[in-house]
Parts: structure tokens; sequence; C-alpha cells
């Protein structure tokens, strides 16, 4: 028997041990064979590398000469945990969060007057290669906020300053809009692509709301408020938001709809309206109606259970206890469904496996994607004031 608090110490462990770097499913392009054998370096065997990669259960990333890196989402990530973490008293030192926000502005994306930030490995979309670096909207979002919870825990200056700037870029460089207006949003992954991509507008308006709160400009408010109510009128009457309007971003999915509702309800918060109270209401219906088996197994994708992915583990049970003032039962859910991750993706190592599938499990420990994802979630669980149902979490002795 052990509880949330054993758990979290041993993941906090195995991540401190490992630097905070690791692998990534989307890093094959980081492999020196593109070194040594350019002919490969092409869109065709980029693409195709990539995949086999993220679907293989072994891990050859070692044998193809692929680096562990930090990955600023993934710092931002441990940053927004630890400071959490700091403020329940389950770190004694202040010492990690302060080399966490060193080690972003170590990483900021090069030759911008912005503080902007990209992933550590290039990738190749179907049509474009983005380059290692290349500053994103996700990327800038995560670390922008991770930075925002350090100024609004010891109010170090720079963090704000920081945040600001990454608020100005999104503003300057990413924002669009057409139709008069009608038609907004925060380009991504690249300035040069007006494609809407729902999570993308949400994060990015949220965060510029957040700004907002902090600095009054309604610069902020404005080009936020304008995208956000482009991308809730774009929710499906059943409550559901495709992951973008292209005619290839059909889908709807367990994290992607998570990020959709917890950034509409920062939006609530920091632009302090009920403007989107129902769509909150509507998409949370469908959030917990389509994307939970029965033994707390969470969902990759609406219609479609599996792979069971780690970090819709995580983003579930964010989700839920964000929500926790809609339904009753969503803090027991998150509790089940950290249940179930105990048992079936939990290395007594200290660290989480990527994906479970009918016949198998691919064990791979990602950094990025699973641990920092997982180590938020267990910040959030800590964070519940009743942890008397923590003591009954059981893991198996063989997982």
């Amino acid at each position: 028997m052990k509880d949330t608090r054993v758990i979290t110490q041993k993941l906090l462990d195995y991540c401190h041990r490992n630097d905070w770097s690791g692998y990534d499913p989307y890093d094959a392009l980081n492999s020196r064979i593109f070194k040594f054998l350019p002919f490969l370096n092409f869109r065709i065997p980029r693409l195709v590398l990539t995949q086999v990669l993220k679907r293989s259960p072994v891990n050859v990333r070692p044998l193809l000469m692929i680096p562990k890196t930090h990955n600023p989402k993934a710092i931002a990530l441990f940053l927004m945990a630890l400071v959490r973490l700091s403020r329940l008293g389950f770190l004694n030192t202040e010492i990690l969060p302060a080399k966490m926000v060193d080690k972003l502005a170590e990483l900021r994306s090069p030759g911008l007057s912005y503080w902007c930030w990209g992933y550590s490995f290039p990738w190749q979309t179907r049509t474009l290669l983005v380059a290692r670096g290349t500053p994103n909207l996700v990327c800038t979002v995560f670390v922008a906020n991770a930075l925002l919870d350090v100024y609004e825990s010891n109010g170090e200056r720079r963090c704000l300053d920081m945040a600001v700037s990454s608020a100005e870029y999104i503003l300057n460089e990413l924002f669009w809009s057409e139709d008069e207006g009608a038609t907004a949003g925060f380009s991504y992954p690249l300035p040069s692509l007006n494609m809407p991509v729902h999570n993308a507008n949400f994060l990015g308006a949220a965060l510029l709301c957040r700004v907002y709160q902090h600095v009054g400009d309604r610069k902020f408010l404005d080009a936020a408020m304008k995208v956000a109510r482009y991308s809730a009128a774009k929710q499906h009457d059943d409550g559901s938001w495709d992951y973008g309007e292209s005619s290839m971003q059909h889908w709807v999915d367990n994290f992607h709809t998570g990020y959709n509702l917890c950034a509409l309800r920062a939006i609530e918060k920091y632009a302090d309206n009920t403007e989107f109270d129902c769509h909150i209401s509507k998409g949370f219906a469908f959030y917990r109606n389509h994307f939970f088996e029965g033994d707390g197994a969470p969902k990759y994708f609406h219609n479609r259970t599996y792979p069971i992915d780690i970090h819709s583990v995580a983003q579930s049970i964010i989700t839920l206890l964000t929500f926790k003032d809609l339904d009753e039962q969503n803090v027991n859910l998150a509790f089940t469904i950290f249940r179930w991750a105990l048992t079936h993706m939990w290395d007594e190592r200290g660290y989480f496996y990527y994906q479970v599938f009918p016949l198998g499990t691919n064990r791979i420990a990602y950094m990025r994607w699973a641990q920092a994802w997982m180590l938020v979630a267990l910040a959030s669980l800590l964070g519940e004031p009743d942890q008397e149902q923590l003591a009954h979490i059981h893991i198996s002795s063989d997982s």
C-alpha cells in the first residue's frame, strides 16, 4: 500500500535524478543518422521515422543516436508542479523552482526580441519541417503560465516580465482575424498558418486574460475574447469540439478537450465574467459521458478506447479536479483514474509508462509526455483537502 505522497516523491526523485531531461514520442528527428546519412533527410523518411519511433514499444533511440533533451514545455510543467508542491509544504527547498526558471531562460528561442519557446526537437508536419527551437504558441503558453505561477508565489518580477513578453509575442506575431473579426485565432504551429486549432486558441486566450489581470492592458483582453468567442462558437451541439477546422483535423480526443475546458474556466476567471458557462457545462457533460470506462480507464478518443495514454490519464485528473464544483463525483473519479494508472502504468523504479493496448503495454518512460504531466496531476491530487481516500490506493506488486 502506498499513498500519493510516496508516489509523488518517487516520481520527483526519478525526474530529478535524470536532470529533468529525457526522450519524447516525437524526437526522432534529433537522430544523428541524418548527419551521417543525409540522403535520408527528406520529408517522407522523416515522417516515417517519426511515426515508427512514436509507435515502437522498444526504445531504440540510443541506437539511433538520439540524445535525451531538456524540453521547455516539460520544464514548464515541472515548474508548475514544483510551485504547487511548495505551497503544499511538500518541497523543503525553493532551489528547484529557481533553477527551473534559469533553465527556461536558457532554453528560450533564439533570434527574437520576445520571450518565447519551442520544442527541443525538429518535427515534420505533412508539408513543413519545423526546426528545433522554433517558437510556437503551445510551448510559449505553458512556459508563460509557469512563470506567472512563480510570480504569484514569490513576486519575482523577472517572471512577470518574461510572461508579458510572451503575451506580446502571441498578440503581435500569432493573432489574426478575418471577416471583420468574426473569425479569429492564434497561428499554430507556425505564424504563417492561419488554420484554427481550438485548443491553441483557448490556451492562448487564457494566457492573454491572465496577463491582462496583472497589467491591465485591454489589448490582451480584447484579442483573447475575440479568439475565445470564435472557438466557443465552433462547439458542436453535443458539447464536443473537433481538434481544428481543417478537413484533416476533425477528431475529438481526451486531453485536447480537457485543455479546452480548463482554458475556458481560466478565461472566465481572469476576464471576470461567466460568458462561457453554457459552453463549459455542455462540454464537460460530453467529457464525462464519453471519455471514461467503468473501471476508470480514460479513453483516448470519444468513440474509441485505445490506446490508453498517460497524457490522457494526467489531463483527466487535472480536468476533473478543475471542475469538481460541477459534480461531487468528479474528485472520486479522479482518484479512480489514478488507481487505474497505478495498477496498469506505474513502474516501481519511479516512472509512468506511455500507453496501454489490448494486447500489451508500451513501457517507455517519456519525460515530457508522461512524467511531467503526471507530476502536475499528482500535485493537483495532493491539493485535495480530503486525503482519506488516498490511504486505500493499492499498487499491484507486479506493476
